[in-house]
């Protein structure tokens, strides 16, 4: 491609935050060309839509401000001024309507990223916003423009204001591979390391064990780890060679501060959290009789093979066999089962990253203090949150809050 030499604005990433940027741009007047190293936009957004896309959530919103941690009082003003309604009635206008699901949770009627993304890209289009595929973003030249490695060599881009918009580090085959951190660091910018969010953990399991229940779910779950996390309900999954899932996504921001400090993390597992300890005691003093031990803990307790399976793990790992357990001991057991975590699963494989540019290196319009017309949104932030909405609608508000802050340092 041509070097681009009078262009209003740059938007570097074609994710949501970086679309949503280029269209508060294009709406306000601005001549915008969208960047991406990709050879197709919004990869990492489809893929989240495939199991069905969970847009934003419908609690309170001071309840789901809360879900951003120590980044809420800095994150708060951009979601306020794009809150999740704003969010549903745009994805409304676009001819996708959503609705609520039983947790709360948001979703398209369609259940999928594909109908939304194509509709928006249609509406981009018409409002002029171009696309520029392919084109690995590699800093600034000589002359402050933006410099591009593209298949036929390097672009040199003049624009008046940059919106970067780049992502974290996970899921890097889909683009966001953290590429960006060096060249933001040689210009002074503070910026927080790239860690895994919403992430699982390794554990080491038995080989016998890895064998027989990697894959395997553990529903209706509660999970404790007493170093903040507090108790999350839910499901976890077993994998070769720890566990992941959505409880244990909830509480990965503790227990992988724990094993980066400490080495370790510990985590207690209830496999059947509505039953009392002495109400499962009175069932499982009931004669075996002939039944197998784990016919007649299915039968008795109502626990699956995975759960099982997980006794048998704890108690041989401790030297002992779960038939010789009291049904007292054994009571306790089941809603207290210890899990040693002992890593990070890798930050390729997690959902979203922590980390990145310090919120202190923003200013309220989102431009980089250090950069003046460079502005940035998205994961790029050094912010986290849980998954149920809550990421996606921090990408959506606050590139909307970097495109406005964009238009305004063009004076549109």
């Amino acid at each position: 491609m041509a070097d681009i030499l009078d262009i209003d604005a740059a938007v570097i990433g074609a994710g949501p935050a970086g679309l949503i940027a280029a269209e508060q741009l294009a709406q306000a007047g601005a001549r915008v060309v969208v960047f991406d190293g990709m050879g197709a936009p919004a990869r990492k957004f489809l893929l989240a839509g495939r199991g069905g896309l969970n847009l934003t959530h419908s609690e309170a919103l001071p309840d789901f401000l809360a879900r951003y941690g120590a980044a809420q009082t800095r994150l708060a003003p951009a979601i306020e001024a794009f809150p999740p309604d704003a969010l549903r009635a745009w994805a409304e206008q676009l001819g996708q309507p959503t609705f609520v699901g039983s947790s709360g949770r948001v979703f398209p009627v369609a259940m999928k990223a594909s109908p939304l993304l194509r509709a928006w890209l249609r509406r981009l289009d018409q409002q002029g916003v171009q696309l520029r595929l392919r084109h690995r973003w590699a800093g600034w030249d000589d002359q402050r423009r933006l410099r591009f490695d593209t298949a036929t060599g390097v672009a040199n881009i003049a624009a008046r204001a940059t919106v970067l918009a780049l992502g974290g580090a996970s899921w890097p085959r889909l683009g966001s591979d953290g590429g960006w951190v060096p060249l933001l660091a040689a210009k002074g910018i503070a910026i927080a390391p790239l860690r895994p969010a919403n992430c699982g953990f390794t554990t080491a399991w038995s080989a016998l064990f890895a064998d027989k229940y990697q894959g395997a779910p553990l529903k209706n779950v509660a999970l404790a780890f007493g170093g903040g996390g507090g108790v999350v309900r839910g499901e976890a999954v077993i994998t070769r060679d720890g566990i992941e899932g959505g409880a244990i996504y909830a509480l990965s921001a503790p227990l992988r501060d724990a094993i980066l400090a400490t080495g370790e993390a510990r985590l207690m597992v209830a496999l059947r959290p509505d039953l009392s300890g002495d109400e499962l005691a009175l069932r499982l003093a009931k004669p075996k009789g002939k039944q197998s031990l784990s016919t007649w803990l299915r039968k008795t307790a109502g626990l699956t093979p995975a759960a099982i399976g997980l006794l048998q793990e704890t108690t041989h790992a401790a030297g002992r066999a779960l038939a010789s357990l009291s049904p007292a001991d054994l009571a306790a057991l089941i809603n207290a089962v210890p899990l040693r975590l002992t890593g990070v699963a890798s930050i390729a494989r997690a959902i979203a990253s922590a980390g990145g540019i310090a919120l202190g290196e923003i200013d309220d319009d989102y431009m980089l203090r250090k950069l003046p017309g460079v502005f940035a949104a998205g994961e790029m932030l050094d912010w986290e949150a849980p998954t149920g909405g809550y990421l996606l609608t921090a990408c959506f508000a606050t590139g909307v809050a970097a495109g406005r802050g964009a238009a305004k340092y063009l004076g549109r």
